[in-house]
């Protein structure tokens, strides 16, 4: 399948990026497209381009002005985009397991969650770890992974007001997405539960542990095990 930039609305952002606008909501399809534009941008570049920053449905590019124009970046962009196919399966099909420990204190808020949804904490953990994700993008954060395909079930709205600290490794819910926060940052997400793995490690040759098109998924574990691990044994 090929990529028509006649189907693609190019919009400035400032002066120095442009949005390439793929779709208007998250799917299957915009996701793949989105990554072989990642792909293509990685192997072909062009004087002018600084960087680009996928998102959900869009993919946004930064440039020099100075070496630029907005309509040549636009002309350029087309011109490019006519030439990409996108291959199946684009997304990597390797499954990593994420192992969460859910509530106490790490995962606070899955009381609340429980309550707001009309489940039993159980059924929020089961209904949690059962689907497969995929990591639409890396953001907020380093190490960050927003991720697609949570039970639209468990869906609640964010904190009213955010925690001045969220611990490394917790485990959240805003709305329709789930994450994990990889550093100690502030945060507005439902905390449901909490990993010892290093999302993101200065000390490892890729410091991210996920990528976007990465697939995971959420397995329970009990404090005694959160401990063994992370503490490498």
């Amino acid at each position: 399948m090929e990529i028509s930039s006649k189907d693609i609305r190019f919009y400035p952002l400032g002066d120095t990026a442009v949005i390439l606008q793929f779709e208007e909501s998250i799917s299957d399809q915009v996701q793949r497209t989105i990554f072989a534009v990642s792909h293509f941008l990685d192997e072909y570049s062009f004087e002018g381009l600084v960087e680009y920053v996928p998102a959900y449905t869009s993919v946004t590019l930064f440039y020099d002005p100075l070496l630029i124009s907005y309509s040549e970046i636009v002309q350029n962009l087309g011109e490019m985009l006519d030439e990409i196919a996108i291959e199946e399966p684009v997304l990597e099909s390797a499954i990593l397991d994420i192992p969460v420990c859910y509530g106490g204190e790490m995962g606070p808020d899955l009381g609340l969650v429980a309550r707001h949804c009309g489940l039993s904490e159980g059924e929020v953990i089961l209904r949690h770890a059962q689907p497969d994700y995929l990591v639409h993008l890396i953001g907020f954060a380093p190490g960050f992974p927003y991720l697609g395909g949570m039970d639209p079930d468990l869906e609640i709205p964010r904190r009213e007001s955010p925690r001045a600290v969220v611990p490394a490794g917790s485990v959240g819910i805003a709305g329709k997405q789930t994450g994990v926060y990889p550093l100690s940052t502030p945060g507005g997400w439902q905390i449901i539960g909490r990993t010892p793995l290093k999302l993101f490690d200065l000390d490892r040759t890729v410091p991210s542990l996920l990528k976007a098109g990465n697939k995971l998924r959420f397995v329970p574990i009990t404090e005694l095990e959160f401990e063994r691990i992370a503490n490498g044994y």
